[in-house]
């Protein structure tokens, strides 16, 4: 079958991996779209570090294809969206409602493909640039068959993790105002989780003009072109003098950090969720939290997955949640790398690959 490994060195789309049978608590599915996240492509650039060789994609979407023993909540022929979060559900995190923070739930990749005599890592535990992978059941939630696959597929990561960012982690609430840096496939669904939660002004911020329209379809009442201006701290303040409630920063430079605690007002929430290199560190101004202000890390939207995927389904067909407005382009697996390069340049809210 066809997918897309990386092997340290380069990126490759290969038509000869295979993958092994589902085993108890474990359900197969045959891919059907694929959303390319920037941390595939922070694999290839090494600032994910990663065991190699692997197959990379962990947003997608498909059909089950075969459930192993004791999997009774889907079955062949389910449409099915599928979370990187591979759960114990039995440690203390996971009985307190907080599957993120198990500690089983990262840092054990499986081998569960085979190309010729060589065996591959899969990338968060799912491994969705694939025709078919195997994964734990607790990562496959169904959905409504009327969510067409390419929408469907970034519910498993950009939505979980950008929605419930708002929603889960910093708690908007009506009448905030939220200041969001980076409208790619993450900002936007803060974005729109920050309107859904019905917050007052939505300050969006790209290096990108040409995002402004989609920045407000999705609910930004405010666009700062971080081009254009000399300062985008100032220009926050411009708009809300105090600074906002919460500040989001989706890109990754520490600079942006810095930023965000800046824009912040008494009280207020800097989430950060772009990724940096591991090593990296940023600077702030330590007095300045003595206003209540905190700064937040944030994993995968301190999501529920088994919960929230369906929640924002329902969101979805209630037409309060976008996801079709997402994808901007499509690409045949084939295409990997034209996708990513689309991706790298800023212009486009989410690359699916298709099969």
């Amino acid at each position: 079958m066809k997918g897309v490994i990386f092997d340290g060195k380069a990126p490759q789309v290969v038509d000869d991996l295979t993958v092994r049978e589902p085993g108890p608590g474990e359900v197969m599915v045959k891919i059907a779209a694929a959303g390319l996240c920037h941390s595939d492509l922070s694999v290839i650039d090494g600032t994910i570090p990663f065991p190699v060789p692997v197959v990379l994609g962990h947003e997608g979407a498909g059909t089950v294809e075969s459930v192993g023993a004791g999997v009774t909540h889907v079955k062949p022929g389910d449409h099915v969206a599928l979370s990187t979060l591979a759960s114990c559900g039995t440690c203390r995190e996971c009985g307190r409602g907080r599957p993120t923070m198990c500690r089983k739930a990262i840092g054990f990749p499986g081998k569960p493909f085979t190309r010729g005599d060589q065996q591959l890592y899969n990338f968060a535990s799912t491994s969705v640039f694939a025709e078919r992978t195997v994964v734990k059941a607790v990562q496959v939630v169904p959905v409504d068959p009327a969510i067409p696959f390419t929408s469907a597929a970034l519910i498993g990561c950009g939505v979980l993790t950008g929605v419930g960012a708002a929603i889960n982690r910093a708690r908007v609430d009506i009448g905030d105002t939220v200041a969001v840096i980076g409208c790619g496939g993450i900002g936007l669904n803060v974005i729109q989780g920050a309107r859904i939660s019905g917050a007052s002004r939505i300050i969006a911020i790209d290096a990108v003009a040409e995002k402004e329209t989609i920045a407000r379809t999705f609910g930004a009442t405010d666009f700062i072109d971080a081009r254009a201006v000399e300062d985008t701290v100032a220009a926050v303040r411009a708009l809300e003098p105090n600074g906002v409630d919460h500040a989001f920063e989706c890109v990754g430079p520490t600079r942006l950090t810095r930023q965000a605690i800046d824009m912040i007002d008494r009280h207020g929430q800097a989430v950060l969720l772009g990724m940096p290199a591991a090593d990296a560190e940023a600077s702030f101004r330590p007095a300045e939290l003595f206003l209540d202000k905190s700064i937040l890390g944030c994993r995968y939207g301190s999501s529920r997955p088994q919960l929230d995927i369906g929640r924002y389904a329902q969101l979805y067909a209630e037409g309060r949640l976008l996801l079709d407005e997402l994808v901007t382009c499509t690409f045949p697996i084939d295409q990997f790398e034209e996708a990513a390069k689309a991706t790298e340049t800023g212009g486009v809210a989410r690359a699916v690959l298709t099969f």
